[in-house]
């Protein structure tokens, strides 16, 4: 017996429409083939067919053949054809003529792309073989839309042919198992926190929440073709389907841009930034324009060369100051920057240590310090990350130093004071200028928090014109230190003015 995809001819026209129903076999599903009398399944072995007109669509296997089997109105004295597996390569070895021809009917059934389904339908090949077999053989063909008819394999033989179609049906058995696909690592596999949450990124449909000219599609989601449509409506159709296909490809030329870079990896991005220095990340993130124009490996070679340039004219520029101050040796300048960053850590603490005195005169001498800090704290050659001498560890030894000469000045002062803020790792440290730096290390604030604090004091000031150190600290919710020492950093950088009573004439 056959099962086909056609329907079975009735006895009568009055029991049609019963048949029809009865035999109606689903379309998505390939051909199968049993035999009528033992009902075994032939569809890939050697079966027999019945040429008579009594028996149509009627198939035995070779052992009821040969056994002279008459079911139904069947005969022995029928004619009769072999059927044979086609299982000679037609156009690959690992692909015989049936699988050849279901794959065919399966895209036409099933739809281009729909590959689990086609891959079910032929059976005896996964989705990954299917969709690349027929990207290799139909679509890459230099004869496309038809492929290669001149391949030859005269080095198989017909045995060899069905070894290895019966290794085939054994695997999609599962009685021989299949060899494994390493999984590709640049893909994620689940829609985790790093892939959707921070950039709106869903790895399943390869899309964001909100894509490159997100409103394209709003121009061409109700357009129909209709046919009663002149030529001028047609044209002018067809002109906004061609600027849609244009918008769509800047679309996805910038998703390629993005999978290419590996920007998606969110912790190794953030891990490289981390480690870059002040220079370093500052050059990064102004070239981050050209590297739609290049390629990655030459927009690295690009930022690359502009780092070390950078380094080269910071290494200048610290030789000539050394020249300038009468150094004649390596050695010799390595030691007067030892000793500048000393000062430099000494003149901050003092700055920490002048900040709980108000007056005048402990304003000016705010301001001689940090006058001071300014000069020292130009430091024109920082070594590379990957370099291992002793002007490397200066922010290290500087923090040390600052940290003994708090202890002993606390010491000094009866009272312990609190360490130094480490923010130079910090989120939004690159917002703020020296000056800024040392008054929230030495205020243990964060960068953000005191961006905060500065916008909100810059803005009542704006409002009212002035500003009172009591209406600060009323703005301000943290300690009321602190935002003395903030509002006289404020004053001192001339950013607001000092409040003055009206005099009584």
């Amino acid at each position: 017996m056959t099962i086909t995809h056609r329907q079975k001819p009735s006895a009568s026209g009055t029991t049609a429409a019963a048949s029809s129903s009865e035999y109606q076999v689903d379309d998505k599903e390939p051909p199968k083939f049993h035999c009528d009398a033992c009902s075994n399944d032939v569809t890939n072995t050697v079966r027999i067919r019945c040429a008579d007109d009594e028996c149509p669509d009627f198939d035995l296997c070779i052992t009821c053949f040969s056994g002279g089997a008459e079911p139904m109105k069947h005969k022995t004295n029928h004619a009769y054809r072999i059927v044979k597996p086609q299982n000679f390569p037609v156009f690959t070895e690992d692909w015989d003529a049936d699988e050849e021809l279901l794959l065919i009917e399966a895209c036409e059934k099933n739809g281009m792309g729909n590959w689990q389904a086609i891959a079910d339908y032929v059976g005896t090949k996964d989705k990954r073989e299917c969709e690349q077999h027929y990207l290799d053989v139909y679509v890459s063909s230099p004869n496309w839309p038809l492929p290669r008819m001149d391949i030859q394999f005269d080095g198989l033989t017909e045995s060899e042919c069905r070894e290895r179609k019966r290794q085939r049906l054994q695997q999609s058995r599962g009685l021989i198992p299949r060899s494994k696909v390493p999984a590709k690592s640049s893909k994620p596999v689940t829609s985790g926190p790093a892939f959707h949450e921070i950039q709106g990124y869903m790895p399943r449909r390869f899309e964001f929440e909100t894509e490159h000219e997100n409103d394209a599609e709003q121009f061409v989601k109700d357009m129909v073709f209709n046919e009663d449509d002149t030529q001028e409506e047609i044209d002018l159709k067809v002109m906004v389907l061609d600027i849609y296909n244009t918008r769509l490809d800047r679309r996805m030329e910038r998703k390629r841009l993005i999978f290419e870079r590996g920007w998606l990896d969110h912790k190794k991005h953030v891990a490289a930034e981390r480690r870059r220095q002040g220079k370093e990340k500052e050059i990064h993130n102004r070239t981050h324009v050209f590297c739609r124009l290049q390629t990655q490996s030459d927009h690295d070679a690009f930022v690359q060369g502009l780092v070390r340039e950078q380094q080269l004219r910071d290494r200048i520029a610290a030789l000539q100051e050394w020249r300038q101050a009468g150094l004649t040796s390596i050695r010799q300048g390595e030691q007067y920057e030892k000793d500048k960053q000393q000062r430099l850590a000494h003149i901050k603490t003092l700055v920490s240590l002048s900040n709980e005195r108000i007056g005048t005169a402990a304003t000016n001498q705010r301001s001689n310090y940090r006058a001071q800090m300014a000069a020292l704290s130009t430091n024109h050659y920082t070594k590379p990350s990957n370099a291992s001498t002793p002007s490397s560890t200066t922010t290290a030894s500087a923090a040390a130093t600052a940290a003994a000469a708090a202890a002993s000045a606390a010491a000094s002062a009866g009272r312990k004071p609190a360490t130094p803020l480490d923010i130079a790792e910090a989120d939004g440290v690159h917002l703020l200028t020296e000056q800024e730096q040392v008054l929230c290390s030495t205020l243990r604030i964060m960068p953000r928090p005191y961006m905060v604090i500065k916008d909100t004091i810059l803005k009542e000031y704006a409002k009212q014109g002035f500003l009172k150190r009591r209406q600060a600290r009323g703005l301000i919710k943290i300690d009321v230190n602190k935002t003395s020492r903030i509002y006289d950093f404020f004053i001192e950088s001339g950013w607001i003015k000092a409040f003055k009573e009206p005099t009584a004439s």
